[in-house]
């Protein structure tokens, strides 16, 4: 039976990166954060600490409105732990769960995190190109447009994508904004940058827009208020709810090529 009472908070939730993080949001406010660093512990710390946001929040499981959990793309391994804690709790209370993509979320706190640096003569649009690393020269990545205080706006999809031709088709979306009048004033590299927002990798864009690199590291509280701002639909059933791995994890491919060797066998 559905628990339909009145319910004003989510719990926001994130493993796919090496920051292990935890939301409580109301109304789009935050209400308490906790983020870990420390990959390999994901599946040891996830619960407590989520039980240390509810204590510390005094948000008992019948005040939350739903579940927001960043379901990737990122760390094969660190995604499914949070998407499979979310899913379960969500049963368990009886709440909503929300699909959150954590480049999404990356995208806005990074943005977010530079405000420092910018002033009011700043540009009224930038793009912003969140960096995951997935290793072999690429990056988990996106890119999105962010205008002052709203979400970012989606302009590619999430995907795995090989740094040296990323760079270049970037190059190409800022010639095309550029014709419609839509140029980017910057265009800003955030997240996971010591490798993949090196100058000798983003240089053929040094001529095209302003470049600017932001190392920074995902903070629980984005996927909690990306949850809260309706860009994102619940799952009709939690169970439903599957990271977005973006691509096979190695032992899956070396499975999948096995199995087309052996039905390849005369």
């Amino acid at each position: 039976m559905k628990n339909n009472g009145p319910r004003k908070r989510l719990l926001a939730l994130d493993t796919s990166t090496a920051v292990l993080g935890v939301a409580i949001t109301e109304q789009g406010e935050l209400i308490r954060e906790i983020n870990a660093t420390g990959e390999r512990n994901h599946s040891v710390h996830l619960l407590p600490i989520i039980q240390e946001a509810l204590r510390a929040s005094e948000t008992a499981p019948d005040r939350l409105e739903g579940i927001a959990v960043g379901i990737g793309p990122g760390s094969y391994t660190g995604t499914r732990i949070a998407v499979t804690a979310a899913k379960t709790l969500a049963w368990a209370w009886n709440v909503p769960v929300i699909g959150i993509s954590s480049l999404h979320a990356l995208a806005w706190g990074g943005y977010q995190a530079a405000s420092a640096e910018r002033d009011s003569a700043r540009p009224e649009t930038e793009w912003i190109v969140p960096l995951i690393d997935a290793r072999r020269g690429q990056a988990y990545t996106a890119v999105y447009a962010a205008e002052r205080s709203a979400p970012p706006r989606r302009l590619a999809a999430d995907g795995i994508r090989l740094m040296a031709d990323w760079v270049l088709e970037l190059k190409q979306r800022i010639a095309e904004a550029e014709t419609e009048g839509q140029k980017p004033g910057i265009i800003r590299f955030v997240g996971e940058t010591s490798l993949h927002g090196r100058n000798e990798v983003l240089e053929p864009l040094f001529l095209e827009t302003e470049v600017a690199v932001a190392p920074y590291e995902l903070e629980g509280r984005w996927v909690g208020l990306l949850g809260a701002s309706g860009i994102y639909r619940a799952a009709d059933d939690a169970h439903d709810l599957i990271p977005n791995y973006t691509q096979l994890s190695e032992a899956e491919a070396n499975l999948r090529r096995s199995r087309e060797g052996s039905l390849n066998q005369p």
